[in-house]
């Protein structure tokens, strides 16, 4: 006999509450104080989310996203039966909180929901009744008018009550971990600013979550979290990728209320937002390859745009994560607080109740839409959304001493954590300043490691040495391709500008690093592409190292995370053209090389460290010795057809800009030689590649807009000498301007 869904909610409250035994007497293993690897699912969305059912996904909910997480099978939204590879060690369903569970329980005849009068107006049967109730709800979230029978706590709060019932049903402590969470759905003007939000306990909950219908800003998000704390129930958000956030994810200047961010906006962030998603279905965040044209791999699972519309484009500064730990160096270099000391997991935002974590069992993220290989393979865009740009889901990683709530959680308060492409390797990041490469032969190592400095996540204590070392250690998914290398990421900050460089620290095989390119030769590729196979035959099983930073200094904030690298493997897209005896879509790769990222360790000066700087000039400073900023009328005079000769102090490299009479400005010229265009863009706008752009003189300003992101340039005279000003380096005059010349 069916039981009804009030039947259905009393039995999973009882079992929640450990009175059937399920979770009141788990086999837990021993506490490890040097942790282990955990990899779970942070964001992952059932029927209950509404734009989950509206394409398709109407029938599997919250218990069966954590059965297939446990390794039972259910069904997809297309009607076939899928499976995890391997079981997850823990997990969090983040359905969206708008209306949560509303449509689905709506029309669920069982559930008492569909009992309201208000449920008249969800239901629906066919495709086009499901469009016409989805824009309902949609357009009262949009202008921000809840339907006030819907937000009713006592309709909102009893589903509330039932998720968290069903994360207790499947909470085992030591074996599989559940978390109370939800997603946060703000999207202004249809830019991504999620947040998926978790509870340390699920004892310790408010009655109803804090949704995107009470405020779409994040601050009134952070300032209902502190208030949850100080009713005891501990809580966190990690930010949802940035790629789709048009560039509001990580702002400089001002805001999401159009306040001048200072230090206590700082210290919210920290204490509210210590994660964030590094990859997802939805591609990947750590950098563009325009913000980091020297890096070689940063071209990886690219997607950019702003959900719902087509042949959208979304901004890249603001919007990826490395820029973001770039920009909060220079934030507490010049302000003195640096809001972007985060963390990374994976993750998956799949809306099929369950998310696929591996190229050959892809199966789709988006309920109907990509549901076989021939809809994904088809080119179609959905919502703004290529569906061949997307892929499978990240996997979030933990190090903790056990498999339980409590454990994970504050692993991931710490920030020790890593986030991976989907596969399942294993990486750790220590940093301190004895460590000795002859550590690695030590049994012990990860014990000495701890003991003698910090973990990813961490800040390097005081200097004790030289210059710091780290310890990496990497081991490849025993499921998946071997391992082609180790990297190290650094960035740094001077005088308001930003740098990065990618190190090869570890790799497998004899390569070498190539003198004059700085770059290790490729690990090899053994990919059949036709019959979408490949042989591990090159990379390495582990690969680790003890490295040390060769261009350390100490008087300047520093940033340093590792990324590990397999082998190449065939994509999603190969695989399902191999089923179809069809060839491989040419505008994805055919290939990819997995990966996985730890979360940073970062580096601050010692007051006195900072004293032995060379410090730049400020604004502030040249106006006080009398420069005024060239007007509009002057701007134009100056700079419009002109070639300007530029030094920038800080790296010392000289250029040739023309701002041409056409509206282009062109670096023409670097050490007599045309630069290259990472050299273009690192002299002018450090991040995006381009010799040449787009530029207007507006308010006293070169403005020059790069990947819609304006830059402003303001040229002061002092005497008979003229300085340019950026408006990206944080009030830092780095540049000398001599008198133009004109263009021929």
């Amino acid at each position: 006999m069916r039981r009804t869904w009030r039947q259905r909610f009393l039995t999973t409250t009882i079992l929640g509450a450990g009175l059937l035994g399920l979770a009141a007497s788990p086999a837990f293993a021993q506490r490890n104080p040097e942790r282990n690897a955990y990899f779970g699912q942070t964001h992952q969305h059932t029927s209950w989310s509404l734009d989950a059912y509206i394409i398709g996904n109407t029938l599997a909910g919250p218990e069966d996203a954590y059965k297939y997480a446990i390794g039972q099978p259910i069904r997809h939204p297309a009607g076939y039966m899928i499976k995890i590879g391997r079981p997850l060690d823990f997990e969090g369903v983040t359905d969206h909180s708008e209306y949560a569970g509303m449509m689905s329980l709506a029309n669920d005849p069982s559930s008492p929901i569909s009992k309201l009068p208000i449920a008249q107006k969800l239901k629906a049967k066919t495709q086009q009744e499901i469009n016409k109730v989805f824009q309902y709800l949609a357009a009262s979230i949009a202008k921000q008018q809840p339907i006030k029978e819907l937000t009713d706590p006592t309709v909102a709060g009893t589903v509330w009550q039932q998720n968290n019932a069903i994360a207790d049903k499947y909470n085992k402590p030591g074996r599989f971990t559940t978390f109370c969470a939800y997603e946060w759905t703000s999207m202004p003007n249809n830019q991504n600013m999620h947040r998926n939000v978790f509870f340390k306990d699920c004892a310790k909950v408010p009655v109803a979550p804090f949704s995107a219908l009470d405020s779409d800003k994040a601050e009134d998000l952070w300032a209902w979290m502190n208030d949850q704390r100080k009713a005891g129930n501990e809580v966190l958000a990690i930010s949802h990728n940035a790629n789709l956030s048009n560039g509001l994810m990580f702002p400089v200047d001002v805001d999401g209320k159009g306040r001048p961010i200072d230090s206590a906006w700082a210290r919210e962030r920290l204490a509210n937002e210590p994660l964030t998603e590094i990859k997802q279905v939805k591609g990947t965040s750590e950098t563009h390859p325009d913000l980091s044209p020297n890096d070689e791999f940063a071209n990886f699972e690219i997607m950019n745009y702003l959900i719902g519309i087509d042949n959208s484009s979304a901004k890249l500064i603001g919007g990826y994560a490395r820029q973001a730990y770039l920009d909060g160096l220079a934030m507490q270099d010049a302000r003195g607080y640096n809001p972007y000391k985060f963390g990374f997991v994976g993750a998956g935002d799949s809306h099929n109740t369950a998310a696929n974590f591996t190229q050959s069992n892809y199966f789709g993220d988006h309920g109907l839409m990509d549901a076989t290989p021939q809809t994904r393979l088809a080119g179609r865009i959905e919502s703004g959304m290529n569906i061949l740009e997307t892929g499978t889901s990240g996997l979030g990683g933990v190090w903790a001493e056990e498999n339980t709530r409590a454990s994970i959680f504050e692993a991931m308060q710490r920030k020790e954590t890593f986030g991976t492409s989907g596969v399942r390797i294993k990486v750790r990041l220590f940093g301190g300043w004895e460590y000795q490469p002859e550590m690695l032969k030590q049994k012990d190592w990860v014990k000495v490691a701890y003991a003698g400095g910090v973990p990813m996540g961490g800040d390097l204590p005081a200097a004790k040495g030289k210059a710091p070392s780290f310890i990496v250690q990497a081991v490849k998914d025993p499921e998946d391709g071997n391992l082609d290398r180790i990297q190290i990421v650094k960035g740094w900050t001077k005088n308001g500008q930003t740098f990065e460089k990618i190190y090869d620290v570890a790799w497998s095989g004899g390569r070498k690093i190539d003198p004059a390119t700085g770059k290790l030769p490729p690990v090899g590729n053994t990919v059949d592409i036709l019959n979408a196979t490949y042989k591990n035959t090159i990379g390495a099983v582990e690969l680790k190292q003890v490295w040390t930073d060769p261009d350390f200094d100490p008087s300047l904030q520093a940033v340093y995370y590792a990324r590990v690298l397999q082998i190449p493997t065939p994509r999603w897209s190969t695989y399902d053209a191999k089923k179809l005896g069809v060839l491989p879509p040419s505008n994805v790769a055919s290939t990819i090389q997995e990966r996985a990222w730890t979360s940073p360790i970062w580096y601050t000066p010692s007051e006195t460290a900072r004293a032995t700087a060379s410090r730049g000039l400020t604004v502030a400073e040249l106006k006080q010795r009398g420069a005024t900023a060239l007007d509009e009328a002057q701007l134009k005079e100056f700079a419009l057809g002109k070639t300007l000769k530029v030094r920038n102090t800080v790296t010392g490299k000289n250029f040739d800009v023309l701002y041409g009479a056409d509206g282009r400005r062109v670096v023409t010229e670097m050490a007599d030689k045309a630069p290259s265009a990472a050299q273009s863009f690192e002299v002018m706008h450090n991040g995006v590649t381009g010799s040449t752009a787009t530029y207007i003189i507006r308010d006293g300003q070169l403005v020059t807009t790069i990947d819609k992101t304006p830059f402003a340039v303001t040229v002061y005279k002092l005497d008979d000498k003229y300085f340019g000003a950026r408006s990206n380096e944080f009030g830092y005059v780095n540049y000398e301007v001599e008198e133009p010349k004109i263009a021929n």
